[in-house]
C-alpha cells in the first residue's frame, strides 16, 4: 500500500507519528501547513491522511462525508472498527472513546485500489493547493486575514457523490469556493467537480474553519506566504 510508510497498524489500531503526519503533509498533499510539521507544539495528524487511510481501509462508496471532530495529536492510538457493507456510520476514536473522524457512507462500494489510490491522490492534491491559492484570494475579497504569526486553519468536513465507480483517467477541477463570516472565525466552503478525462463523473466539497481573524493587511499576508513558500522550499532542498 502506497500509505505504508506513513502509519503503524497493530490489528484495529493505528498510530501515525509526527514524522510520519509532517511527511505524508509534505510529500503526498504538498500541504506546508505549520500545524503538520513534526516539532510544533500544536502538531496534528493531517486530516487527509485520515481521509486516505479511510479509503484504503473500508473501501470507496459511492456517497461519503467526512467530519472532523477533534484533532489528533502526538500518541493518540486510533481503533479503525471493523465495518461491513451495510453499516453506513461510524466513528473512527481512540481507546477512550473519543471521536476525532465521523464517516457517512452509501451507495455502491469499491475496493479497487487503483481506482482508490488515483481518487485519493487526486483529492489530496487538490486539497493540499487550499493556501495561498484558494484562500488569499478569499481573505482579499472579505478584506479579513488569519494571524501571520500563529495561523490557524481548521478541516471540518468534505464529501463527495459519484454518479458512478469506474473511471480510467480520475482527477479533480476546483469549482465555486466561498468565505462565510460568523464574527472572528471564518467558514471557507470549496466545491469541486470529479472528472474522467474531461467527463464530469461526480462532485463534492472540502469546509475548513478559519480562527483569529482580523483585517486584512498585505503585509501580513505577504509574510504568511514568505513563510509558507520558505517551508517548502526548505524542504525540497
Amino acid at each position: 500500500m502506497y500509505l505504508a510508510p506513513y502509519f503503524q497498524a497493530d490489528q484495529d489500531i493505528v498510530t501515525i507519528t509526527p514524522e510520519q503526519g509532517s511527511a505524508f503533509a509534505k510529500q503526498v498533499a504538498n500541504d506546508f501547513n505549520p500545524l503538520h510539521d513534526a516539532d510544533s507544539r500544536r502538531f496534528c495528524v493531517p486530516g487527509d491522511l485520515l481521509f486516505a487511510l479511510n479509503l484504503a481501509w473500508y473501501g470507496l462508496s459511492q456517497r461519503m462525508s467526512f467530519d472532523y471532530t477533534g484533532m489528533v495529536g502526538k500518541g493518540v492510538e486510533l481503533v479503525f472498527p471493523p465495518t461491513g457493507p451495510a453499516e453506513d456510520a461510524f466513528d473512527i476514536c481512540d481507546r477512550q472513546g473519543k471521536a476525532y473522524l465521523s464517516i457517512s457512507r452509501e451507495g455502491e462500494v469499491t475496493q479497487d485500489m487503483d481506482l482508490i489510490e488515483a481518487f485519493t491522490r487526486a483529492y489530496v492534491a487538490f486539497s493540499g493547493q487550499s493556501f495561498p491559492h484558494i484562500l488569499v484570494p478569499l481573505m482579499q475579497k472579505h478584506q479579513v486575514m488569519i494571524h501571520p504569526d500563529k495561523p490557524m486553519v481548521i478541516y471540518e468536513n468534505m464529501a463527495f457523490d459519484f454518479d458512478r465507480l469506474d473511471a480510467e483517467k480520475l482527477g479533480l477541477k476546483l469549482g465555486e469556493s466561498a468565505l462565510e463570516m460568523k464574527g472572528k472565525r471564518g467558514l471557507v466552503r470549496i466545491n469541486f467537480d470529479i472528472v474522467d478525462g474531461e467527463r464530469r463523473i461526480g462532485s463534492g466539497y472540502k469546509t475548513m474553519v478559519l480562527s483569529s481573524l482580523r483585517p486584512y493587511e498585505q503585509s501580513g499576508v505577504d509574510k504568511l506566504i514568505e513563510r509558507y513558500e520558505a517551508a517548502k522550499n526548505a524542504y525540497r532542498h
